[in-house]
């Protein structure tokens, strides 16, 4: 007869097919193919992800299952949610490790249709992002705001397991039993890679970079406008998408040709342009969504550091702590181009203090913030997930 820790551990064996599902996010996301699922792989289960994608293939021993592309948000939510739900059921995984609130509807579904079990992986804090959504009206966004954290709460006890990007998700959630954080951090590998390149004292063109969504709220506006008052040979490079065609006009209408407009690129080349940039910024403004960011989940804080970038970063509650008392970077008011432009200026003119800077992000990296730390958590909770499986 067989001890309960060998039926355990020959019933691991067996029940390790794994089916990620995402609706709205890109093969190639960061957090969920290049940490995640790859180290899924790693650990030898068998790993399908069903993504919005243009074909079937295997990519780093990672099953693709594509999802057609939807025409508009309506139809993602209905009949695009439907036909996710309808591959991830042909799976027959043991485990389904889903990533977007919309598709809550389908996590319920497979819990309560299958014997398998169900992850839910939290990105943002939603309720905070909901009260800075500008096409809702502002005098009911605190009601839908509340409301929706009720109904994820009561939606939480459909699965087996929840985890979250950052502390301050993991707060709202009151830190329940079934939550655990794995934080964004970037890995080991591409920390070592990018160890502090010395620059000297030689002139040179100073790149600043910022990577992410192009918003309003992301403080893209400041920084141009920050550019402008420096006088010195600099670059301003943007690396992602604007989200609003008249908000990307009304940009390139007030740079100069020092701003340089990238666009999307894949996450490799993330990490090309990192190595080529001189300082990292991050100017948010202070909406609750991103205060909050600074707790584990913002992962172009950590890109930048595991790249040696010293950061001018938004002195919002938190951050000066977490950025400049930690000697990260700098922080300053996001509003203002002006205070903005003394940042920059500060670490621009001093190639020494942004070679100290750098190499304490890198040592950082290396030795807290890095996902080889991280995938330990992520890996006990499907170890866990899969015990509760089993003595079901």
């Amino acid at each position: 007869m067989l001890s309960w820790r060998k039926y355990h551990l020959k019933c691991m064996k067996i029940r390790r097919n794994i089916c990620i599902l995402t609706a709205v996010h890109p093969v190639w996301d960061s957090r969920i193919f290049h940490r995640e699922a790859k180290t899924l792989v790693r650990a030898g289960y068998e790993v399908s992800f069903i993504v919005p994608h243009d074909k079937e293939e295997i990519i780093e021993g990672v099953r693709i299952i594509p999802l057609p592309k939807p025409n508009n948000r309506f139809s993602r939510m209905t009949r695009g949610a439907w036909r996710l739900f309808r591959l991830a059921l042909k799976e027959k995984s043991d485990i389904y490790h889903f990533h977007d609130p919309e598709i809550i509807p389908v996590g319920i579904l497979l819990k309560l249709l299958t014997r398998s079990q169900v992850i839910y992986d939290v990105h943002e804090n939603i309720p905070a992002q909901i009260l800075a959504k500008k096409w809702i009206p502002f005098y009911i966004r605190t009601v839908i705001s509340n409301l929706f954290n009720c109904i994820q709460k009561i939606c939480f006890l459909f699965f087996d397991a929840i985890i979250v990007a950052g502390d301050d998700i993991a707060e709202n959630l009151l830190y329940h039993e079934k939550i655990k954080v794995v934080r964004n951090f970037p890995p080991l590998e591409e920390i070592k890679r990018n160890t502090w390149r010395k620059r000297g004292k030689e002139k040179r063109q100073i790149r600043l970079i910022y990577i992410g969504l192009m918003t309003q709220d992301r403080g893209i506006q400041q920084m141009v406008e920050a550019v402008r008052l420096i006088k010195d040979d600099i670059k301003l490079v943007l690396v992602g998408d604007f989200d609003d065609a008249g908000f990307y006009e009304h940009i390139k209408g007030i740079s100069d040709r020092r701003v340089e407009f990238v666009g999307q690129v894949s996450y490799g080349r993330v990490f090309e342009y990192l190595r080529g940039a001189d300082i990292g910024l991050i100017l948010f403004h202070a909406i609750p969504n991103n205060i909050e960011a600074i707790k584990g989940r913002n992962r172009k804080i950590f890109e930048y550091m595991a790249t040696g970038l010293p950061i001018v970063a938004s002195d919002l509650r938190g951050w000066r702590k977490a950025i400049e008392d930690r000697g990260y970077g700098v922080v300053v008011d996001p509003l203002d181009p002006k205070d903005i432009a003394n940042g920059m200026k500060r670490l621009i003119d001093n190639p020494q203090l942004r070679t100290k800077m750098g190499q304490q992000c890198i040592s950082s990296c290396l030795n807290e913030f890095n996902w080889e730390k991280e995938e330990q958590v992520f890996l006990k909770v499907y170890e866990d997930t899969l015990a509760r499986g089993v003595s079901g």
